[in-house]
């Protein structure tokens, strides 16, 4: 406990349980984004970062969209922003977005994951390494299974992992691949995720 306080008073976010929720999406994902973001408060005294698979051929209109619909801050990741309270920061097409120890965003053109950029993996492993224990996952819809292998890494670092259940998700490949690893501490209709993130970020119990 005296640890776990102890990391709370060093942290660039006082007053939150968690720093970062990385989120993760494809097909259906706009929709889901929208739900999970446009309850979030103002106040929510943790950062959240998007990936959402994107033809890497055409600009994308994602965070304008979404900040139409959230009292969030939403903006598209530029190479060095800093995460912040409130803010919600999304990858923009064709590039991997990392999140590094001094709460610094990076992007990055290196090579496709699973023939994917940006990759929901990397970010994952990326927030597991920077915050441990205070870095929160959410995979919702999506084909494929990027996600899976990184949030075995949020939970091997003491993170919290969420995914959206099935009847909730128009399309179940990603969620699921996230279930079966047995990493997923919550599975939740896509309605109960922005009450639960705010719970677990405000540090409520019960």
């Amino acid at each position: 406990m005296a640890r776990t306080e102890e990391r709370r008073a060093e942290s660039a976010f006082p007053g939150a349980a968690f720093d970062v929720v990385a989120v993760a999406a494809s097909a259906g994902g706009l929709k889901a984004l929208t739900a999970v973001l446009s309850p979030l408060p103002p106040d929510l005294p943790a950062a959240i970062v998007v990936v959402q698979h994107l033809d890497p051929r055409h600009r994308s209109l994602m965070a304008q969209i979404l900040d139409r619909c959230t009292a969030l801050d939403v903006r598209q990741v530029e190479d060095g922003d800093v995460l912040s309270p409130g803010t919600a920061f999304i990858a923009p097409p064709d590039n991997h977005v990392l999140v590094n120890r001094d709460c610094v965003l990076s992007l990055s053109k290196s090579e496709l994951v699973h023939f994917l950029r940006p990759s929901a993996d990397l970010l994952f492993e990326s927030v597991a390494a920077a915050h441990g224990d205070r870095a929160i996952a959410v995979v919702l819809t999506g084909s494929g299974s990027d996600g899976s292998m990184g949030v075995e890494a949020v939970k091997k670092m003491g993170g919290t992992v969420i995914a959206q259940d099935a009847a909730t998700s128009e399309f179940r490949d990603m969620p699921g691949a996230a279930v079966r690893t047995g990493s997923v501490d919550f599975v939740l209709p896509l309605n109960e995720i922005s009450a639960a993130l705010v719970s677990l970020i405000r540090g409520a119990t019960g």
